[in-house]
């Protein structure tokens, strides 16, 4: 057994020796060099990314560049929160598929008849054949010449509460006609527009959401419905909403009938975006259009504001007898 641990005790002396010797190998590592780890990390993440289209449709860079001015969508995302006193909306979270906004009747396929300095002096040439609206109990517009139209905004109303991204009236240039209008929002009372900062409300130059009531951006512009041949230029070069400020100042024109049936088809009794946005309010169970006017149940459902903002471009707001009616009976 001594004999054992002796030689075990020798084998180790001699390996110790013996490693001594031995020198030990360190592998190279050189450091990579900025450009190389770059130029790597690069080459990934063109590897893993789907690379952009060379040529894209002139549609679709128009759609996404050009501002909007009407309600076209069910739920674009907003950034601000709802205004108090306003009927219960939340701002839409997750954008969804366009709705088209117009009514199929084109207002006009054809040049118009008229030349130009006629066209524009017809539009500052009128006079008043009617007196101001009469206002109901509920809030509704009567107008003794149109019994059938009864708005319950007034123009007045839409400019001061927000609309049209406060672009509306800003210096317009017209395809059909080749001019630039401008500063027709001046024939406008001065009551409407009394301490409105008029660059933000009126003639801003770039469509702000965050002017609008409901927060959201919406439709089309001008001048894409110019080019779908919905601009009536005789009468009124900016559309629908030019009309009713006319119309409700006590202009009558040949144009009155086509308009007023385009404000029923969309928000009339049985109108297209009026029926969608009470059925919202059934949907989510909402019997009160001003339920989170407490500022309440902040996660609670959503009452589309895109609708809410088309509405209001076309004169119209919800209303609770209107909610109570269609509750009862859907209509």
């Amino acid at each position: 057994m001594a004999d054992f641990a002796s030689r075990r005790r020798e084998n180790i002396e001699n390996n110790a020796l013996l490693l001594k010797d031995i020198k030990p190998l360190i592998p190279k590592n050189e450091p990579r060099s900025a450009e190389t780890k770059t130029s790597n990390q690069n080459n990934k993440r063109k590897a893993n990314s789907p690379r952009a289209p060379t040529r894209q449709s002139r549609r679709i860079a128009e759609a996404v560049s050009k501002p909007t001015y009407d309600e076209d969508d069910d739920d674009r995302v907003s950034r601000t929160s709802s205004r108090r006193g306003a009927p219960r909306v939340k701002r839409g979270r997750n954008p969804s598929r366009a709705l088209p906004i117009s009514d199929s009747d084109h207002e006009t396929d054809t040049e118009p008849s008229k030349d130009v300095e006629s066209i524009i002096a017809g539009w500052t040439s009128w006079e008043s054949k009617s007196d101001e609206p009469i206002r109901d109990i509920d809030g509704t517009f009567r107008f003794e010449s149109h019994p059938d139209f009864r708005p319950n905004k007034s123009p007045e109303e839409i400019i001061r509460e927000g609309s049209f991204g406060g672009s509306y009236w800003r210096p317009l240039y017209s395809k059909r006609l080749k001019i630039t209008v401008k500063d027709d929002w001046k024939e406008l009372p001065e009551s409407w527009t009394a301490g409105l900062d008029v660059d933000t409300y009126l003639t801003n130059t770039t469509y702000d959401q965050e002017i609008n009531k409901y927060g959201v951006q919406c439709g089309q512009s001008i001048e894409e419905w110019e080019a779908a041949g919905w601009i009536a230029h005789e009468y009124d070069v900016r559309g629908w909403f030019q009309w009713y400020c006319r119309f409700y100042m006590g202009r009558r024109c040949d144009d009155d009938e086509r308009q007023i049936s385009r404000w029923k088809k969309c928000v009339g009794e049985t109108g297209r975006w009026r029926r969608i946005l009470l059925k919202k309010y059934i949907a989510l169970g909402i019997r009160s259009v001003f339920a989170d006017d407490d500022g309440e149940d902040e996660d609670g459902p959503d009452v589309s504001p895109v609708v809410h903002q088309t509405c209001h471009h076309w004169a119209y707001e919800v209303r609770q007898d209107a909610l109570d009616r269609f509750w009862s009976d859907g209509k």
